[in-house]
């Protein structure tokens, strides 16, 4: 037992990472790890949009986060496109859309889609789960509909997405009120996870349309580097720095 104890701190002292981390994506590993579960990954088919138009979903979200024609917009964890095309139709000719998933099958059929659809202002983009890979700066709007509980690496995910934003653009989360393994976050668990990239509570919404809240980010001050970012010990524990009830 003695032994296994002194070869462990020789490990460590080595700087060898706990096995946790080293089942992290390497991309990642400079960020906090979260301290919280993640729900497995789940489909958004056709089946359920009729449901979601019934209740006008899309149309209740885009409408407080004010898309208007020619805005450039992306819709990560776009699944088979359920955001992306009433995007696209909102946003019109002259604005554009970009669609991101990690499920290559999901863009496969969503490409599918935009091209049955002749939707020609929509392009397709395959992120990774700490990355969504979006070009830097081009943005009014990114939205996370019913997908942040997903992140497996949030902070990293968060830091890559923050620059992608326009100045003066907004990140628009759609989520449910329940744990993180059971699709959806506590609103004061987001609240921190995103003050912790500086973000700031924008706009906060609880409307039955959406099945469940909305939520609105600004970026502020700067990106901090990855190594000063402290991690949402516990669901909600800090503060995030704007007052959302």
């Amino acid at each position: 037992m003695k032994l296994a104890r002194a070869l462990c701190l020789a490990l460590l002292v080595a700087g060898c990472k706990p096995a946790a981390d080293e089942q992290r994506p390497p991309s990642a590993r400079d960020f906090p790890r979260a301290y919280r579960p993640v729900s497995a990954r789940s489909g958004d088919g056709f089946s359920n949009e009729q449901v979601r138009d019934d209740r006008r979903e899309a149309v209740t979200v885009m409408d407080l986060a004010a898309i208007r024609p020619g805005m450039t917009v992306a819709d990560i964890g776009s699944g088979e496109g359920y955001y992306t095309v009433r995007l696209a139709e909102r946003v019109g000719k002259k604005g554009r859309v970009l669609a991101e998933d990690i499920d290559r099958d999901a863009l496969a059929r969503l490409g599918s889609r935009v091209e049955a659809e002749h939707l020609d202002n929509v392009s397709i983009k395959l992120g990774t789960e700490d990355d969504p890979k979006l070009p830097v700066g081009s943005f009014d709007r990114i939205f996370l509909v019913h997908m942040y509980h997903e992140v497996s690496e949030p902070y990293a995910f968060l830091w890559h997405l923050r620059s992608a934003l326009k100045a003066g653009g907004s990140a628009i989360v759609v989520e449910a009120d329940r744990p993180t393994d059971q699709h959806g976050i506590p609103p004061k668990q987001l609240f921190c996870e995103f003050d912790r990239l500086g973000f700031r509570l924008a706009e906060f919404v609880r409307k039955p349309e959406l099945a469940n809240y909305y939520a609105r980010f600004e970026a502020v001050g700067k990106r901090p580097e990855p190594s000063k970012i402290e991690p949402c010990s516990q669901p909600g524990e800090a503060k995030a720095n704007s007052a959302a009830g």
